[in-house]
């Protein structure tokens, strides 16, 4: 009989599920850092959506399939830091694979850390959680107050912009996409330029043209990291629409597709930091203002600019349950499904 324990979250609306490493039955991810852990789970000649089978993907899988997860789910291994100067890292995972980066998991991360008492914190005030991701170190500043989380801030690696108006042919037309890294590559396309609304009854097309997208940059070279074909590569195809300004600064909302068609129910934190640098660059966001980003759910992010390429976002984190899935070896289905 096989057992795997997670805690489930969700930040805004987007689910999270952990498994601790180090709990009883984990199989071990083998590596010095934990982009070295992400290669050993993705498996020599795999890719981050296309991994080789193996003892923690076999996990992988037996959370995320139905009947003990579902196509839009998506969670995390918590694994040892790459050093001291973090509380702990982890490895994000998906309904295909594995990825680099992961805001609203690193916000989930973050309550989950206080949460459980793994990081100390006050009844009162802000407490920064450092978490080693395959892109590099992140930080999750969770506010409380009462005694109780209120809110986390995503603090993400330094993000770019790598191209703009990259001409790109979709079965609605042709559109133009700008590229930014924020920890993985994200393509930001006009919904509008496609004849289409971020809303609930257009997501079957907008799923439909945001994968046409990013399989039409495939192979564009801005879509390269240096660091090697693990960071490289279009992650998710951000489809966006302009709503009024705030007091503040610009209020957008988007759709963000990644993996084969998978829908980030959230504003998605790593991509709000692509959307911010993208925003900077058109002279839309300066000093002292923020983006509120909504998801096509309706819930929100708030993102600011602090220079320098470092971005911010804030968000909510709630806990939703807590599991102990099982396999029975007498179970035909074994670890499950997807539809």
């Amino acid at each position: 009989m096989i057992t795997v324990r997670t805690v489930d979250y969700h930040t805004a609306g987007e689910p999270f599920r952990i498994a601790d490493t180090a709990g009883a039955g984990m199989p071990p991810a083998p590596g010095d850092t934990v982009a070295e852990r992400c290669a050993t789970a993705i498996g020599p000649g795999g890719s981050g959506t296309a991994p080789r089978r193996g003892a923690l993907d076999d996990v992988r899988r037996l959370l995320v399939q139905e009947p003990r997860g579902h196509a839009g789910m998506y969670g995390g291994f918590v694994v040892p830091p790459d050093d001291d100067g973090a509380h702990f890292g982890v490895l994000f995972w998906h309904k295909d694979g594995w990825s680099t980066a992961c805001g609203h998991g690193t916000m989930a991360l973050g309550a989950w850390a206080v949460d459980t008492g793994r990081v100390a914190a006050p009844d009162d005030g802000d407490v920064p959680v450092r978490i080693d991701v395959p892109s590099g170190r992140v930080t999750a500043t969770v506010h409380r107050a009462g005694g109780r989380t209120t809110g986390v801030t995503f603090r993400n690696v330094p993000a770019r912009v790598s191209a703009r108006k990259v001409p790109v042919a979709t079965s609605l037309g042709l559109a133009e996409a700008d590229l930014a890294y924020a920890g993985a590559c994200y393509a930001s396309v006009r919904a509008g330029d496609l004849g289409l609304d971020v809303s609930r009854a257009a997501l079957p097309v907008l799923v439909r043209a945001g994968q046409e997208v990013r399989a039409a940059l495939a192979a564009h070279p801005a879509t390269w990291h240096p660091g090697g074909p693990l960071l490289s590569g279009v992650y998710g195809v951000i489809l966006h629409e302009e709503l009024p300004d705030t007091p503040f600064g610009p209020h957008q909302r988007n759709v963000t597709v990644f993996a084969d068609g998978q829908v980030d129910r959230s504003p998605c934190g790593s991509g709000t930091s692509a959307r911010l640098v993208l925003l900077a660059e058109d002279g839309r966001l300066g000093p002292g203002e923020d983006l509120l980003h909504e998801s096509v759910a309706g819930t929100v992010f708030t993102g600011r600019l602090l220079g320098g390429g470092v971005t911010e976002v804030t968000g909510s984190a709630h806990r939703t349950g807590e599991h102990t899935f099982v396999v029975d070896p007498h179970d035909a289905l074994g670890a499950g499904f997807l539809l």
